[in-house]
């Protein structure tokens, strides 16, 4: 006699507890089931991280939604010695709001050599000034190599430690720290030079 194979019912899934490994495997091969339950884990968390960062709920509600579609489409990228669950999905989320912050303000270009012929126009109003520095110090990121201007970003918008933008990048933990440090130094120096 043919033995068929049990499917499991919603009950049977409901009572067994998977780890967060075993919801991501899952949702590699397609199993939405596992994408709501990682979801209802770890929306909470996520929401607040988009928060705490962005200071709009809306906004964060949008982050929760692009970053369970990122783990949707990336679940197989997940590795378990890499880290916990929860630090690779904040990650994502710090990430995400990067981009949301970008999105919102464009990046101003800013000639450093309009820098002084600007500031009769400022005054007193550091508002103003502060806008201006951000827009200065942007452009002068992008002139520094990509690889550096990423883990300057990760650590100073993105609040990130060394160990987590290591995890982020796929890096070694020291190629991270040399380059934040030559970044830094490449940036510290055409800010220095465009004054």
């Amino acid at each position: 006699m043919l033995q068929t194979a049990m499917v499991p019912t919603l009950e049977a899934i409901n009572e067994q507890i998977f780890s967060d490994a075993q919801l991501l495997a899952l949702i590699g091969q397609g199993e939405n089931w596992a994408l709501s339950e990682i979801h209802a884990r770890y929306a909470g968390l996520v929401f607040s991280i988009a928060l705490k960062t962005l200071n709009d709920p809306a906004s964060a509600e949008e982050i929760v939604q692009r970053v369970f579609t990122q783990v949707w489409r990336h679940a197989q990228q997940y590795r378990l010695e890499r880290g916990k669950f929860s630090a690779w999905v904040g990650t994502i989320t710090r990430h995400q709001c990067i981009d949301e912050f970008r999105r919102r303000r464009g990046h101003p270009r800013l000639d450093p050599a309009d820098w002084e012929s600007l500031d009769h126009f400022l005054g007193k109003d550091d508002s103003a000034r502060d806008i201006l520095e951000q827009a200065w110090v942007h452009s002068a990121l992008q002139k520094i190599p990509a690889q550096e201007r990423i883990v300057i970003e990760l650590a100073f918008w993105g609040e990130m430690t060394h160990q987590e933008i290591a995890l982020h990048c796929h890096s070694p933990l020291g190629t991270v720290k040399t380059r934040l440090r030559l970044g830094m130094k490449r940036l510290r120096r055409l800010l220095q030079e465009s004054k």
